[in-house]
């Protein structure tokens, strides 16, 4: 069993890159989170050789609108994001061949990134009208892989998670909380949002990955976090899932304003969950379910971040990698108003 905990996501660095001084000050920011984690001499220099070419990039081609960002993810993994909001690219898997150019530049930048990183993923879409976000999101990340050579039971053998956990104002408090449970037969995914949000608000959802060991259902699940919550003086929302691993079923059940999405087939199908909230009133959740088609994607989503989306304000990004498309969700439909977090999970 492997119990994995968003509280290891973290926001090290978010800011506009529209010089070579703001361009300096990441690259000092990614090689001092690099050398606190242990990375190797010449992957603090491919990191630093990324971070420039984003940088170059988001300068030369998007104006400097958009900013880059430095993530740490569970088993001490670094990411590098740039997201912006420039004319977007007709074609992305074009652009990362060497010799591609629209600036008349060497054209080596998205190649380079592309060896350099030991996951890499490009998402770009043009301006079509109306609001829809256009621009492009570029995402690299470096794994220590002494680390993840130890993982258990294998380094996403058959499952594939992306998280996006953010805090009001990048406070150092965060309520809303991920705990997604991998087992060699089925994955499980407790989301839970805190009211409010700062220190009391973590404090209630805080170490609950011990109840996945207690709990023999879903259901159960959830009674067992409710109980937990009535001792605390903030209640919680939450959504519980598992997917089995050999039949493909999704069961689901929540209480309170979460959202879970289910990706695939050019269509996106949006749950709700029973009102209340956990830990206070709230009313008898059900169960939903159903059977993940192949390559679908199941993306849960706090309050914090913006409803109603569809397929057709992000074509093709569920293809993409769940690190990737939590990334670009996160920051096109963040609420500035409160914590953010999205979940995507995905089986191979």
């Amino acid at each position: 069993m492997l119990i994995l905990d968003s509280a290891a996501c973290k926001l090290l660095f978010s800011d506009p890159i529209q010089s070579e001084s703001a361009a300096i000050l990441l690259r000092s920011r990614l090689l001092a989170a690099a050398r606190r984690l242990g990375f190797a001499d010449s992957r603090r220099e491919n990191m630093a050789l990324v971070a420039s070419e984003m940088a170059s990039n988001l300068i030369k081609h998007a104006g400097g609108r958009g900013m880059l960002q430095i993530w740490e993810q569970p088993d001490g993994m670094l990411d590098v994001v740039s997201f912006d909001y420039g004319p977007g690219m007709g074609n992305p898997r074009l652009a990362q061949e060497d010799g591609f150019s629209t600036k008349g530049t060497l054209g080596k930048g998205l190649g380079s990134m592309q060896r350099l990183a030991d996951d890499f993923g490009i998402f770009s879409q043009t301006a079509g009208g109306g609001d829809r976000w256009h621009g492009t999101a570029v995402w690299c990340r470096f794994r220590p892989h002494a680390r993840v050579a130890k993982r258990e039971p294998g380094d996403e053998d058959f499952w594939q998670l992306g998280l996006f956990v953010r805090s009001l104002s990048n406070d150092r408090y965060n309520g809303d909380h991920v705990y997604v449970d991998i087992r060699p037969d089925r994955l499980r995914l407790l989301h839970l949002d805190g009211l409010g949000h700062g220190e009391s608000a973590e404090l209630a959802t805080a170490h609950l990955d011990r109840y996945f060991t207690q709990a023999g259902s879903l259901g159960h699940l959830l009674e067992t976090v409710d109980r937990h919550l009535r001792s605390n003086a903030r209640g919680a929302v939450a959504v519980a899932c598992e997917i089995d691993v050999a039949t493909r079923e999704l069961r689901m059940l929540g209480v309170g304003d979460m959202a879970t999405h289910l990706c695939g087939n050019g269509q996106v199908q949006h749950f709700a969950f029973a009102p209340g909230v956990l830990g206070r009133e709230h009313k008898r959740p059900w169960e939903d379910g159903t059977v993940l088609a192949r390559g679908a994607s199941l993306v849960s989503t706090s309050d914090g971040i913006r409803r109603g989306w569809s397929e057709e304000a992000f074509p093709g990004l569920y293809n993409h990698h769940p690190q990737l498309v939590a990334y670009v969700i996160g920051n096109v439909l963040a609420r500035m108003t409160d914590d953010q977090s999205v979940c995507v999970l995905r089986l191979n």
